[in-house]
């Protein structure tokens, strides 16, 4: 008996066995991380951990493992099937995704089989909020051991690593707004379990429209202060935790993090705030412009610099300009491919009805300095070590990774061939001939498609992909008759 319990035992795995010395990351050092993770998790007591990838649409997937079989999970892979990289927005499957290739191109990804997600130990994070939880952010491969070309983490690494080849490093502030409501109807009989689902009834927890009032945020002190707990307890630097304008908005703000860390620490942020409402009958929601009465819009403004791979120094900085030329240079790649980089910065059909919907959004690729109404703000100025660039359009939904990496190449694009913005705008809104940004998902997605330079940046394979997921997605929007439609037409024709 004791040979078939062992011979079980060899078949019981997760994953290919040694797939991370398969493919070349069973480093000393990753095993050192993996064991001081094993340490935690008998410490603390964990009983499942959360193994989780970040898809196309910024969807964090996550397969929980008995904390048990952790160190067997690092070393093997976690299996995650393909086809979920053919799912829209809705969970659409878009492709065949049980062909020979499963209409990726590639016989490794055919017949919606498994890829196998790496768990990446810098990721690792105990969550406050669930009971006896870790989880882990990781890296996507292939059966036949390669890099998964459409992993949106492996398209930052990449550019993280294209920076660091010209001596750079990315630094990112992240200011992001969200709302929180109360649940008055879960909308969770079957009739609503539609795909997508009917959204819930919900109401605000006071009114809004006083912007900072000390009312306002000692009336949401209770939630914010179990929000602030949870952010913290996750390793995320928070810097504030504060009520915006309208009703239930509020608004976050990160401390500078490099890297890749800093669109991991995005995912992290988000999944922080759903999940901890979550738990509380709440509803929080990134979404840019709810369609409610009375809700104001919310953006995720990101903050950006580069520093010096030697000694760290600012790299915009300047004694006697607002920026330095390696800063305007940057600022010239990110408004030469401004109207082909939305779709990263702004993937949703709903982005669009914020930038479209409130005159403080911007609407051209515009740069000024300390003025809120470009698309690209300069904070600091002259003489000042920590100046830096706020991208003022990104949708709160955006896939960090793909939000991050478009940043970068497009900027760094800018230093490696000179690219001079012009003078900064003094006002933004009266400037005509700058280039005016997408109104629409669909005229980014094909300013996207267009492109050669994210075709070259991130390759043709990533942008078909991506294209693909998008144009389904819009599709299925523009087949839906919306309450507008039948107001304005049922009864008139």
């Amino acid at each position: 008996m004791g040979e078939n319990v062992n011979t079980l035992s060899e078949r019981n795995h997760i994953g290919r066995p040694n797939f991370a010395s398969e493919i070349g990351i069973d480093t000393p050092e990753r095993r050192d991380a993996l064991a001081r993770i094993a340490g935690s998790i008998e410490q603390q007591s964990l009983e499942v951990i959360r193994v989780g990838f970040v898809d196309t649409n910024g969807i964090v997937r996550v397969r929980p493992i008995e904390a048990r079989h952790f160190l067997q999970a690092a070393a093997n892979g976690v299996p995650f099937t393909t086809a979920l990289l053919a799912m829209d927005s809705g969970n659409f499957i878009v492709q065949n995704v049980f062909a020979a290739d499963g209409g990726f191109g590639r016989a490794s990804m055919g017949g919606a089989g498994d890829m196998l997600a790496m768990p990446d130990p810098s990721t690792f994070q105990i969550l406050p909020w669930a009971e006896r939880t870790g989880f882990i952010l990781s890296d996507l491969y292939l059966k036949d051991g390669e890099r998964c070309r459409l992993d949106p983490r492996r398209l930052m690494q990449d550019a993280c690593t294209r920076l660091a080849e010209q001596g750079y490093i990315f630094i990112a502030g992240i200011e992001i707004e969200a709302h929180i409501f109360k649940v008055t109807d879960p909308k969770t009989a079957l009739r609503d379990c539609t795909q997508p689902s009917t959204p819930p009834d919900v109401e605000a927890f006071r009114h809004g429209f006083q912007h900072l009032s000390d009312t306002a945020v000692d009336g949401l002190d209770g939630i914010l202060t179990k929000l602030r707990r949870a952010i913290r307890a996750v390793g995320l630097p928070l810097r504030t935790l504060e009520v915006e304008w309208g009703p239930g908005q509020v608004e976050i703000t990160l401390d500078p993090i490099t890297g890749v860390a800093a669109a991991d620490a995005a995912v992290l942020l988000r999944s922080t705030i759903k999940q901890t409402c979550q738990r509380l009958g709440l509803l929080a929601t990134f979404m840019a412009r709810p369609g409610l009465p009375n809700v104001f819009s919310c953006g995720w403004h990101l903050h950006q610099s580069l520093s010096t791979i030697v000694d760290e120094t600012n790299c915009f900085a300047s004694p006697d300009d607002v920026l330095s030329p390696t800063g305007r240079h940057y600022v010239g790649g990110l408004l030469r491919h401004a109207r082909a980089g939305t779709a990263f910065t702004n993937p949703t059909i709903n982005g669009y009805k914020r930038l479209n919907g409130t005159p403080l959004s911007p609407k051209r690729a515009t740069w000024s300095v300390d003025n809120k109404g470009a698309m690209l703000r300069v904070m600091g100025g002259a003489g000042d070590p920590t100046v830096h660039i706020e991208n003022r359009i990104g949708d709160p939904a955006a896939n960090p990774y793909l939000y991050m990496a478009s940043q970068i190449l497009a900027g760094l694009d800018g230093i490696t061939h000179h690219q001079l913005p012009g003078e900064p705008s003094p006002n933004p809104y009266e400037v005509s001939d700058a280039e005016r940004l997408p109104t629409a998902l669909s005229e980014a997605i094909d300013a996207t498609a267009a492109s050669p330079f994210f075709r070259f940046a991130f390759g043709d394979e990533y942008i078909d992909h991506f294209v693909a997921l998008k144009r389904h997605e819009i599709g299925r929007y523009e087949a839906y008759v919306t309450d507008w439609e039948h107001k304005e037409y049922f009864e008139l024709v």
